[in-house]
């Protein structure tokens, strides 16, 4: 329920499923905060890919820690109603993240591509941090119909599966790749204008929710 207080600051209030609510500062900080944060994935992986293109495929690891770091807080910010997916968004990116560690301890930081192209087990290992990635995609599209949404949902496991069964070439998997980190920045260039709210999403469903796992628990 949208609070007195906040509809005097002039918070707009909306009618949801269960009553009414309003976006308030936070909710515009976490929304900004969600776009920015997904932003620096997609411009971190296209530096990263231009990066291997023209300059060959060591010292990547820059890039992947501003990966690492914007999905992170992109998950953070993300709105979703069903909480169990949202921690397994959240697992996935952590396991991920776990796995990029682990090639950089048995590789060596600047030598992580070299080892994904000797070893394509190491798919399985970093897999789940694209797994989440493309859960967002999945999200997005589900929300707001985008088709550069669904691209990035389609093409991240087509380009990673295709690579670790031995389908595609390297230079195909990054083809794909490339086109999926285009498609990404879109995305995120495509949501700035959109309204917090649209964002945010039916914050009465929330608090719903909330409300039955309390009574639940």
């Amino acid at each position: 329920m949208a609070s007195t207080a906040s509809m005097a600051l002039g918070d707009p209030v909306f009618e949801g499923v269960y009553g009414l609510y309003s976006i308030d500062q936070r909710d515009r900080r976490e929304v900004l905060g969600y776009r920015l944060a997904l932003t620096a994935v997609a411009l971190a992986q296209l530096g990263l890919l231009v990066q291997w293109r023209q300059l060959g495929s060591s010292n990547l690891w820059p890039w992947l820690i501003v990966m690492a770091a914007g999905l992170g807080l992109a998950l953070r910010w993300i709105h979703i109603y069903l909480k169990p997916l949202h921690r397994a968004l959240q697992l996935f990116w952590l396991l991920g993240c776990l796995g990029f560690g682990g090639l950089a301890w048995a590789a060596g930081p600047g030598h992580m591509a070299e080892a994904l192209g000797q070893q394509r087990l190491w798919v399985l290992a970093i897999g789940p941090f694209f797994a989440a990635l493309a859960g967002i995609g999945f999200k997005e599209f589900f929300c707001f119909q985008r088709p550069e949404a669904i691209g990035v949902t389609l093409l991240l496991p087509l380009a990673l599966m295709g690579y670790w069964l031995g389908l595609f070439a390297a230079q195909v998997c990054l083809g794909l790749m490339g086109a999926e980190a285009g498609l990404l920045l879109l995305l995120c260039l495509r949501k700035f204008p959109m309204p917090a709210a649209a964002d945010v999403g039916d914050k009465s469903v929330f608090a719903h929710l909330k409300a039955q796992q309390g009574i639940g628990s």
